[in-house]
């Protein structure tokens, strides 16, 4: 009595951590309430019809109980501050060179992994690309939250958009696959219509092999929490393509089903708890790019010079 659904939500995570789904229309404050659940530990979404209920409605339900069912096999953690590893130095030893993307690829669980982990990439990282499945009405809010989090500037991604240092582009939910495009010398976003890939639109699968096309030995991806094997086999071409590779933990995920059939398919080359996959991408890029950031340090552009035109201040 006298208490709304989010903050019933929170007192019963804090107590109970229970498999919850949220159903929300995709009204503004709909799609923000869903994201205030979503961060207070619900694990899925599902959007209410916006129009023509009657017909609508038994697809909805439908989706619903897959939902559920998927939801009851998930994990559900209290929320427990952690003290953030210190990844400074590698974006630091990074800011030489823009020739650089990171990948992240979620599901079910993802909105509150990707709500721990973005705000922990120093603000003069590489840029970051979010695949993240979400009902289409959903993604531009929760970039708008992240945006409030992170040190680096968070938006949804249009087509056309360039990747920058400092920047995180959020893949919009709906009718369209995410691409990673390499256009001269800069990295570029195409929004790409097309069926779903791996029961999924946009697929994290088509965003990795895009990668790998793309960047290759210049990327780094991990594979968050999910059900499923979306992102699996993209996962796996870009190890293929020397671009470096990781899976979340079993022990930190919600469902271990997207990051489990990578690493049952040997597309990741190390298994990293959530807290640590900030610092184990930008440490792998860091490596691969050690001799140009030697080389920066010796007399090319400092870093300091790149964060002062990147973070939260760089346009396109």
């Amino acid at each position: 009595p006298k208490m709304d659904g989010i903050t019933f939500l929170k007192k019963v995570m804090a107590v109970l951590p229970t498999p919850t789904v949220i159903v929300s229309s995709l009204t503004s404050r709909g799609s923000a309430l869903a994201l205030e659940a979503l961060e207070a530990g619900a694990v899925d979404v599902v959007a209410k019809p916006g129009s023509d209920v009657a017909s609508a409605l038994p697809a909805m339900m439908r989706e619903l109980v897959a939902r559920v069912r998927s939801a009851a096999r998930s994990k559900v953690f209290r929320r427990v501050a952690t003290e953030a590893p210190g990844c400074e130095e590698a974006a630091a030893a990074l800011g030489v060179t823009t020739d650089a993307v990171i990948g992240l690829g979620a599901s079910t669980g993802g909105v509150a992994a990707l709500g721990r982990i973005l705000p922990r990439f120093p603000a003069n990282s590489p840029g970051v690309v979010v695949v993240q499945h979400m009902p289409p009405g959903f993604t531009s809010g929760f970039a708008e939250r992240l945006d409030e989090l992170c040190p680096m500037r968070v938006s949804e991604a249009k087509d056309g958009d360039r990747i920058l240092r400092g920047h995180v582009l959020v893949g919009p939910g709906g009718d369209r696959h995410l691409e990673v495009r390499r256009v001269g010398g800069e990295y570029r976003i195409a929004l790409v219509e097309g069926p779903h890939v791996s029961g999924h639109t946009p697929s994290v699968d088509v965003f990795f092999q895009s990668l790998a096309r793309s960047a290759g030995p210049n990327a780094a991806a991990c594979l968050l929490t999910g059900m499923g094997r979306d992102g699996a086999e993209g996962l796996k071409a870009l190890r293929a393509a020397g671009g470096r590779t990781f899976a979340q933990d079993e022990a930190s995920s919600a469902v271990w089903g997207m990051p489990g059939a990578a690493v049952g398919i040997g597309a990741a080359e190390a298994v990293v708890d959530l807290a640590d996959v900030p610092c184990a991408l930008l440490r792998a890029l860091e490596r691969r790019t050690g001799l140009v950031a030697r080389l920066g340090e010796a007399g090319g552009p400092s870093a300091k010079a790149h964060t002062e035109s990147g973070a939260k201040g760089e346009t396109q």
